[in-house]
């Protein structure tokens, strides 16, 4: 993908949402945002993402996602398509209270398993020159080896994505499909071979701002009566799979009362939307 509109730091705000409640706030929002390039030409203005989630044998940034800590990371691999030649992004998105942080660097898909096995990356790995990308990539490996991560789980899902014409200061996603499946080695692939999908045929909306929230953003939420909610991809798939297909080490973590009693939770929840019992409906 040849720009990168990543928002280095900023909020973000999910609602899971009916499709006829995303196709509403896409004409709303059009009036405001733009369609992402990528997305332009493709059939429901969106386009395929792919990530592979890193994770420790004990699950740790899954239980940290489900236990609510304000202060945790997601360690990921993220392609857009399987062309031996496209980059692939090693990326940390981290959760500091309220605010999300991210950092990514793009490598060339050679040097991805070089990377993985805890080297450092060299020179010739890079796509780009941009040392904030080499800084993001050393950071990356740094946690990787902290926690011993290494592959977990492959999620994908179709992506429209709306931007500013003017900054990088305000972007609505809507994520269809998300699918989440156990990937224990770094196949780089789009195929899926057993995959959950995770909100059923329900919409992931996401506000994303980097300084005040905006107007027009309070009366999207008024006018479709939106309700805040989580909507933790990874963490999501993989209680709804059994950590047991993810790892052998889940129970470590799992015997603590707490973090069975949030698990609980989060999977009622999830119950909750299969069944559709609290997604936002369209107005009347």
């Amino acid at each position: 993908m040849a720009q990168d509109n990543l928002q280095l730091q900023r909020f973000e705000l999910k609602y899971i949402v009916k499709e006829d409640v995303a196709l509403a706030v896409r004409d709303f929002v059009r009036n405001y945002l733009a369609i992402d390039e990528y997305g332009a030409s493709e059939p429901n203005l969106s386009y395929p993402v792919h990530s592979l989630y890193l994770d420790s044998d004990e699950l740790t940034t899954y239980w940290h996602t489900i236990n609510g800590n304000k202060n945790r990371y997601k360690l990921r691999l993220r392609f857009y398509d399987k062309c031996p030649t496209a980059p692939v992004y090693f990326e940390i998105k981290r959760r500091m209270n309220d605010a999300i942080l991210k950092q990514r660097g793009a490598v060339r898909r050679d040097a991805v398993d070089w990377i993985l096995a805890g080297h450092l990356p060299e020179p010739a790995h890079l796509v780009s020159s941009d040392p904030k990308q080499l800084i993001a990539l050393q950071c990356f490996s740094r946690n990787m080896n902290q926690i011993h991560a290494k592959p977990k789980a492959h999620v994908f899902y179709l992506r429209e994505a709306w931007i500013s014409t003017v900054n990088n200061s305000v972007r609505v996603t809507m994520d269809r499909d998300v699918r989440v499946d156990p990937e224990p080695v770094a196949r780089l692939s789009a195929e899926m071979r057993h995959p959950v999908v995770v909100f059923g045929r329900d919409v992931v909306l996401e506000l994303k701002f980097t300084g005040r929230f905006p107007d027009w953003f309070r009366e999207l939420v008024r006018v479709f009566g939106l309700t805040q909610c989580s909507a933790a991809k990874y963490a999501d798939g993989v209680a709804l799979h059994g950590e047991s297909r993810f790892t052998s080490s889940y129970h470590l973590l799992r015997e603590v009362p707490e973090a069975v009693q949030n698990l609980n939770a989060r999977k009622d929840f999830l119950k909750k939307i299969a069944r559709g019992t609290i997604v936002n409906q369209a107005p009347a």
